[in-house]
């Protein structure tokens, strides 16, 4: 897989790195208008933080780029665990329950699409006039 033009990421966001993956599967390699419109009808808060990354890579490559949105695609998504709060409650029995606050940092790439090369076409519409 090449490697993204544009980044954008999200560093501590509040939520943990397995339920953002979850949406991350859905997206990875569509369009961009398509994951958007696809994260814009998710009620989850997973989907309404990766929507924000996504937003943020789309404007990173319009200003700094000059790239158009409609020809680009997300090449690379992921999701990496950030820092870790740890807190908890006593028990009884002097024991101590922990809870874990999970975070992420979330990384969107996108890329614009390759157009196949020419040969290639005309070669695909020779093998479609022999059928």
């Amino acid at each position: 897989m090449n490697k993204a033009l544009v980044y954008a990421k999200h560093n501590k966001a509040g939520i943990a790195p397995k339920k953002v993956a979850i949406m991350m599967d859905l997206v990875r390699g569509e369009p961009l208008i398509n994951a958007k419109k696809r994260l814009a009808f998710d009620p989850t808060k997973a989907a309404k933080i990766i929507l924000k990354v996504v937003r943020s890579a789309e404007t990173n490559a319009k200003n700094n780029h000059n790239l158009d949105p409609k020809n680009l695609f997300i090449s690379e998504i992921y999701v990496n665990q950030g820092k870790v709060q740890k807190w908890g409650h006593p028990t009884a029995r002097g024991k101590f329950s922990p809870q874990l606050r999970r975070t992420s940092h979330i990384i969107v790439g996108l890329s614009p699409k390759e157009e196949e090369k020419t040969e290639e076409k005309k070669h695909k519409s020779l093998l479609r006039r022999k059928k």
